[in-house]
């Protein structure tokens, strides 16, 4: 059983960092929704078959990215493996059965991850920036 998964599995994760930006931040969360996306689809396909495979690929890919995220990473990373690894499964499914599914699962888990985290990280400093901007603005009180 593992020895017809872990070269999927190698697939997926190479394929996965080499499909993203190279943040390390970015990076880490790809790393963790694509390991998690491609184990996931494995297992999942190995238990229910294609359906079970996209399920896993999401569980996966969302597990892996919140693994690895970090405080404000973290739920855009978890939403991000988790759509981008069912829908990299079920992709992958369609184009190259099991083992397709889960190099799919990893590509997209990874993707996601990387993704959405980035997203968060973002959507956090915009509101920080703003946050110290209007605090910037206040009366300045002269002691004489």
């Amino acid at each position: 059983m593992l020895k017809k998964i872990a070269p999927a599995l190698i697939v997926a994760t190479l394929a996965g960092l080499t499909a993203l930006p190279a943040a390390a931040d970015d990076l880490r969360n790809a790393l963790g929704g694509a390991l998690g996306g491609a184990g996931g689809a494995a297992v999942g396909g190995a238990l229910g078959g294609q359906t079970g495979s996209v399920i896993g690929g999401a569980i996966g890919g969302g597990a892996g990215g919140a693994l690895t995220a970090n405080g404000r990473e973290r739920k855009g990373a978890i939403v991000g493996g988790a759509v981008g690894g069912g829908v990299g499964a079920a992709a992958g499914n369609a184009m190259g059965g099991r083992t397709g599914g889960i190099v799919g699962a990893g590509l997209g888990g990874g993707a996601g991850a990387a993704l959405g985290g980035n997203v968060q990280r973002n959507s956090y400093s915009d509101r920080d920036d703003r946050g110290r901007g209007y605090r910037r603005h206040g009366k300045h009180h002269h002691h004489h």
